[in-house]
C-alpha cells in the first residue's frame, strides 16, 4: 500500500515510519523542509519525500494522487505565536482539500482525549481538527491519547526533569487530576493496526493503558522506578500562569508548551471505553512497564525522536534551509584553526558536543549563559540533545539548532536559538587535517554591536580552549 505520512519529522512520525516500512508499505513522507528529513536505514527504496507546508495550500500539490491512506500528525501546540489553534484549523482544511483529489480511502488522526465539557485551548483545537477531518467524504479514524510515556515525549521529559531535580516538590493542585497514560509503543501499534481497517472507519477511539493515575502518583511511581525518595505537597495557591513558570524554570520545556500543558492538565483525560483494544487485539502495557521500558531505552541511548527537536518551538520561520548559508557581510566573525592529530577522534568529539558531555571548556560559563537566557524567556541549555553522539539537521542542541551535519565531510553548522540582539552561527569544518572553527554574529542595531564587544573578551579562552579539547 502507498501511505501518506504527514509530520514525518515529528515525535510520533519518526517512530511510525520504520513500523510502516516493516509492514511492507511504501511511504510518502510530506515534510515542510526536506533538509530536516533523514532516511531510515532500512528499506530506503520504499520511502519518497515530498516538500509541503500545510499552511500553504499550493505547496501540497506535491502530494501524489495514488495514495491509499494518510496519517495526519500535524500539531502546533508549542508554536510561539500563540495562535496555534487557528494554524491547526487552516492546516487541516488545506489537508482535506488536497486529499479529496486523491485516491485515499482513510485518514488516521492522533488527537487528545476530549471527554470534558470545559476543554483547554489545546484540546479544543484538537477536537476542532477532528471535526474538520470528519467533514470530508474520506472515512476518518481518530485515536485519542492522554499522556504518552516514551523517551523524548514532552510529558515524560517533564516528569523526568521534576523527579530528577527536586527531592521535595511544592506543587499546584492540578497534580491531583486523573489521567490514563499510555506507552508510545502501544500508540504506534494502534496507529499501525487501524490502517485500512474498515471497522475503524468514521469512528473516534480513546486509547490508554490499564492504569488510571493522578499526575502526583505518576511522579512518585517514576521516582520508585529510579529508586529515588521524593516528597510532593500540593497547594491551592498556584495560578495557571505561576504553574507554567514553575514548569518552565524547573524543566526543559518552553513557556508556551508549559502553558498549554498546564491548561490541559487541569482536565481529567480518562478513556471512556476500551473497545478498540478488543477490536485490534492490543493489550496496552502498565504505566510501570512503560517506565521501565523507557528508562532502558534512555540508558541504551536508543532515543528515536524527541519533542525538543520540533521546529514549532524554535525561532525558525519556514524551515532550516534559509539558515544553511552562514553570512559574512555585516557580520562579526571569530575565526580559529588548528591542525588535528586524529581526524576520527576530532569528529567524534564534535558530534558529541553539548548536552551531558558539555562544551569541553569553561562549561560553567555556558551554563551561566543558558541560565541568563532562561531568565529572559529563551530556551536555555536544559533541552540538551536527543542522541549522545549523533547529530542530524533540525536537532536541538542546548540553545543551538543543528542546521547542517555531515559527519563524513566533517562539517557541522549550528544556529543560535538563545535570546540575542541579532543572529549567531557556530561552525566546525575539517579541511586537509585542519579544524576550522568560526563563530559568526550578525548584529541587529546598536544593541547587537554592543553585545558583541561585551562578550568578545570571553571568546579568547572559551573558543580557544574548546578548540584544543576537540583535538587532544
Amino acid at each position: 500500500m502507498k501511505i501518506l505520512l504527514t509530520g514525518a519529522t515529528g515525535y510520533i512520525g519518526k517512530r511510525l515510519l520504520p513500523l510502516l516500512l516493516k509492514n511492507g508499505h511504501q511511504v510518502i513522507c510530506c515534510v515542510r523542509d526536506k533538509s530536516r528529513f533523514n532516511y531510515p536505514h532500512t528499506a530506503p527504496g520504499n520511502v519518497k519525500v515530498v516538500q509541503g507546508d500545510f499552511l500553504d495550500a499550493q505547496s501540497l500539490e506535491n502530494i501524489p494522487e495514488d495514495i491509499d491512506a494518510a496519517y495526519y500528525l500535524i500539531h502546533s501546540m508549542s508554536d510561539t505565536s500563540g495562535s496555534y489553534d487557528k494554524m491547526e484549523s487552516v492546516s487541516a482544511y488545506n489537508f482535506i482539500n488536497r486529499l479529496s483529489r486523491t485516491q485515499a480511502k482513510q485518514i488516521i488522526y492522533l488527537s487528545g482525549i476530549v471527554n470534558d465539557k470545559s476543554l483547554s485551548k489545546h484540546l479544543s483545537s484538537r477536537k476542532a481538527v477532528e471535526d474538520i477531518l470528519k467533514s470530508t467524504e474520506i472515512p476518518s479514524t481518530t485515536l485519542r491519547a492522554g499522556i504518552i510515556v516514551g523517551s523524548g515525549s514532552a510529558s515524560f521529559e517533564i516528569i523526568r526533569d521534576l523527579v530528577d531535580k527536586l527531592p521535595v516538590m511544592i506543587t499546584p493542585k492540578w497534580l491531583n487530576t486523573k489521567c490514563q497514560p499510555i506507552a508510545v509503543s502501544d500508540v504506534l501499534e494502534f496507529l499501525a493496526r487501524s490502517l485500512l481497517n474498515p471497522q475503524t472507519y468514521n469512528q473516534s477511539f480513546d486509547i490508554g493503558g490499564p492504569d488510571i493515575l493522578t499526575y502526583k502518583e505518576m511522579l512518585l511511581e517514576f521516582a520508585r522506578a529510579k529508586k529515588l525518595t521524593r516528597y510532593i505537597f500540593t497547594v491551592p495557591v498556584m495560578t495557571p500562569k505561576l504553574s507554567s513558570y514553575w514548569l518552565y524554570f524547573v524543566t526543559s520545556t518552553s513557556y508556551k508548551l508549559a502553558s498549554a500543558l498546564v491548561s490541559s492538565m487541569k482536565i481529567e483525560v480518562v478513556c471512556r471505553d476500551n473497545r478498540i483494544n478488543t477490536l485490534l487485539h492490543i493489550s496496552p502495557m502498565t504505566y510501570r512497564e512503560a517506565l521501565e521500558r523507557t528508562l532502558k531505552k534512555i540508558q541504551q541511548n536508543d532515543i528515536v525522536s524527541s519533542w525538543k527537536d520540533s521546529l514549532a518551538s524554535s525561532r525558525f520561520t519556514g524551515g532550516i534551509s534559509r539558515y544553511l548559508k552562514v553570512p559574512k557581510k555585516g557580520c562579526y566573525i571569530d575565526r580559529r584553526k588548528k591542525e588535528i592529530i586524529d581526524r576520527e577522534y576530532t569528529i567524534e568529539k564534535i558530534w558529541s558536543i553539548g548536552g551531558g558531555t558539555g562544551w569541553y571548556y569553561a562549561n560553567w560559563l555556558w551554563d551561566l549563559r543558558g541560565f541568563i537566557d532562561k531568565v529572559f524567556g529563551g530556551v536555555g541549555t536544559r533541552r540538551g540533545r536527543t542522541h549522545k553522539n549523533e547529530l542530524f539537521p533540525g536537532d536541538a542542541l542546548d540553545f543551538w539548532r543543528v542546521v547542517y551535519a555531515d559527519k563524513k565531510q566533517g562539517k557541522l553548522v549550528l544556529y543560535a536559538e538563545m535570546k540575542l540582539p541579532g543572529e549567531a552561527w557556530l561552525e566546525f569544518k575539517i579541511i586537509n587535517n585542519t579544524l576550522y572553527q568560526a563563530a559568526t554574529f550578525r548584529p541587529k542595531g546598536l544593541s547587537g554591536r554592543l553585545y558583541w564587544y561585551a562578550v568578545l573578551p570571553f571568546h579568547g579562552f572559551i573558543f580557544n580552549g574548546m578548540l584544543n579539547k576537540l583535538i587532544k
